[in-house]
């Protein structure tokens, strides 16, 4: 037996009795019936007494108390404390009549004026800086349309009657710029008897868009050779252009003249100044210079290489684009605090300037 109390064990008397004979009187122990029965007895006792011992251990813990739990990790749990008790409020005074008297104007009640949220005003937004300027540009052109302007070199000279009379090869201007005569190869009779003759500008009569002759000659003109002045003139077909500092520039190939006489563009042929192609390029006439050197008059503009090969070229099929230098950018106005540095800065830093100007136009 396991757990519990112990408990004596009883035992039962055994009574030896021996089996009844046929009348119902004892027989004796020693007979060999009464010792099987006997045997028999004391084997059924034992099988009960083992029955009863398995049983009383089996449900002992029923009989004698639960067994003893086994020890486990035990975990705390935190207990909340109880809320202090809400204490009673106490009871409003009940205000009796006999308490009431004459009802009290009311106070008015003064206006709850609500604090103004002032609001932040909006953040200053910087603008954007403006952006760079475009780059100054490097030249200037101006659009001729055909009809406004015809070719001087190899154009037919007629009469008021319709009668042409030769070709017009060439025209010198004076200092100024200003056409004096018109050079004139009269034609003979089959080609025999060509002559060059020379004719005062203002004998002759423009009409660009003329599908004949474009040039007219007066009827009572006379050759320029008695009344000529000695004014400086300069023929121009074949002169060379340079530049200020004596750069070739190109040759004069062409004059373009419209319907008032009066020089709108020079054809230069600018080959071999930027390319080795042939190339031409129209210049405006009042982009050039006629200075005087060594008694002689010479014809200058102010286009650098670049300049030169930024210029489109010239086309007898095309619209006439004649090109010009493009004038300086103004310098920018300095303020009157730097302006007293710059007035006693010595002369040397702008001579330095546009000598080096000068050698980048080269």
């Amino acid at each position: 037996m396991t757990g519990g109390f112990p408990r004596p064990a009883r035992r039962l008397p055994i009574v030896p009795l021996g089996p009844l004979g046929p009348l119902g009187s004892l027989r004796p122990l020693d007979s060999p019936d009464s010792l099987a029965v006997l045997r028999l007895l004391r084997w059924l006792c034992t099988v009960a007494a083992l029955f009863a011992l398995a049983a009383l251990s089996g449900c002992s813990s029923l009989l004698w108390g639960t067994q003893q739990a086994p020890i486990v990790d035990a975990t705390v749990m935190p207990v909340e404390p109880a809320s202090a008790p809400v204490a009673a409020s106490a009871p409003e005074p009940v205000e009796t009549e006999a308490n009431t008297g004459p009802e009290e104007p009311k106070k008015p009640k003064k206006p709850v004026v609500k604090p103004h949220k002032v609001e932040p005003p909006p953040p200053v937004v910087a603008p954007a800086p403006p952006p760079p300027p475009p780059p100054p540009p490097l030249i200037v052109l101006r659009t001729i349309e055909r009809s406004d302007a015809h070719t001087l070199l190899d154009s037919q000279v007629q009469k008021p009657d319709g009668k042409v009379v030769g070709r017009a090869i060439d025209m010198t201007a004076d200092a100024a710029g200003k056409p004096r005569e018109m050079i004139v190869n009269l034609q003979g009779f089959l080609g025999v008897g060509d002559r060059k003759v020379n004719f005062p500008w203002g004998a002759f009569h423009f009409t660009p868009s003329a599908k004949g002759a474009p040039i007219t000659l007066n009827a009572a003109a006379v050759p320029a050779g008695a009344n000529k002045s000695n004014a400086l003139e300069l023929p121009l077909l074949d002169a060379t252009v340079e530049r200020a500092n004596g750069a070739k520039v190109g040759r004069v190939v062409d004059v373009l003249i419209d319907g008032n006489a009066q020089p709108q563009a020079v054809v230069l042929d600018v080959s071999g100044m930027v390319s080795t192609d042939r190339r031409t390029i129209a210049a405006n006439w009042s982009a050039l210079r006629f200075v005087t050197r060594d008694k002689e008059l010479h014809p200058q503009i102010d286009l650098s290489d670049a300049q030169i090969n930024a210029t489109p070229p010239y086309a007898s099929d095309k619209p006439i684009r004649a090109v010009s230098p493009a004038p300086p950018p103004a310098p920018a106005p300095a303020p009157a605090a730097s302006a007293a540095p710059a007035a006693s800065a010595p002369p040397t830093a702008s001579t330095a300037v546009a000598v080096s100007n000068a050698r980048a136009v080269r």
